[in-house]
């Protein structure tokens, strides 16, 4: 057994008393080729072909914030995936959908949550809502190499700000340049339609059901014009994943609650193909 090894297990001293609060700062002092962004890529020439999540929306509503994405992962021209998951709780009170690579952007996502478990462990308290938006923007940053290369990870964050007493919403760029966005925000393949449509759509007073109600018209919206955004399908009983989160923490809406919010626009798309009509004036 190696000096710096307690005598009564495996571990090195410095891994039972982490200095840094931070996980991601850990791991880069003691085994940084483990971190995403450390890892070589073998040499490859032309586009790299992998499975890419597409679009993720949010809306802010009066008692706090609706994150949604859609369930299609595609792979050039091909869809990989019908049912991908791209929306996680990254604790208590926050969550993260993801569009990009979507390998690395779940790896991304368990190494986030397990960012904020290490500093709530080793300070005892959580971290600000500010200040989990910045260490996702962190890790973004040192997954630029990859993100060069074509294996990029824009992801939204939204989250319930127990100081602020609201739900707030953040996005990102492929360099960790962070963004709060005002009302909502989309991102992926079909963010551009999803946007639109929430600009029409979005209330500040709105409940949860009907924020829940406008990210699901945009996403139909999304799949509608872009062909990596999977809308409902209801022939397999594919929903896109909402939830939400309040000052009761996080919320994922039940299968049976999205798909009856999905048949009742599916039912009113029928006679309105292009979706609800916002007033002109």
């Amino acid at each position: 057994m190696e000096a710096n090894t307690r005598s009564t297990g495996r571990l090195p001293a410095a891994f039972l008393t982490p200095g840094s609060s931070s996980f991601m700062d850990f791991l880069g002092d003691h085994s940084p080729e483990l971190l995403p962004g450390n890892r070589p890529l073998p040499p490859v020439q032309g586009a790299i072909e992998a499975p890419h999540g597409t679009t993720i929306v949010a809306v802010t509503f009066a008692g706090g914030v609706v994150l949604a994405g859609d369930r299609r992962a595609t792979m050039g021209n091909v869809i990989a995936q019908r049912d991908i998951e791209k929306v996680f709780p990254a604790d208590e009170f926050s969550a993260v959908g993801i569009a990009g690579t979507a390998g690395i952007a779940v790896e991304m996502v368990k190494l986030f949550q397990l960012e904020l478990e290490h500093f709530e462990k080793v300070e005892g308290t959580v971290l600000s809502l500010e200040g989990k938006a910045n260490r996702l923007s962190t890790m973004i940053r040192g997954n630029l190499g990859m993100a060069m290369q074509g294996l990029a990870v824009v992801p939204l964050f939204a989250g319930w700000d127990v100081d602020r007493g609201k739900g707030r919403i953040f996005s990102y760029d492929v360099t960790g340049g962070r963004s709060e966005e005002r009302g909502f925000a989309a991102t992926g393949s079909g963010s551009m339609f999803a946007r639109g449509a929430l600009k029409k759509l979005y209330r500040e007073d709105s409940t949860e059901e009907q924020a829940a109600t406008a990210v699901l018209q945009a996403l139909y919206d999304a799949a509608d014009d872009d062909s990596a955004t999977g809308g409902p399908d209801l022939a397999r009983r594919i929903y896109p994943i909402i939830t939400s989160l309040t000052e009761d923490g996080f919320k994922r809406f039940g299968e049976d609650e999205v798909s009856e919010l999905a048949r009742a626009i599916h039912e009113r798309r029928l006679e309105e193909p292009d979706g609800p009509r916002a007033a002109l004036l």
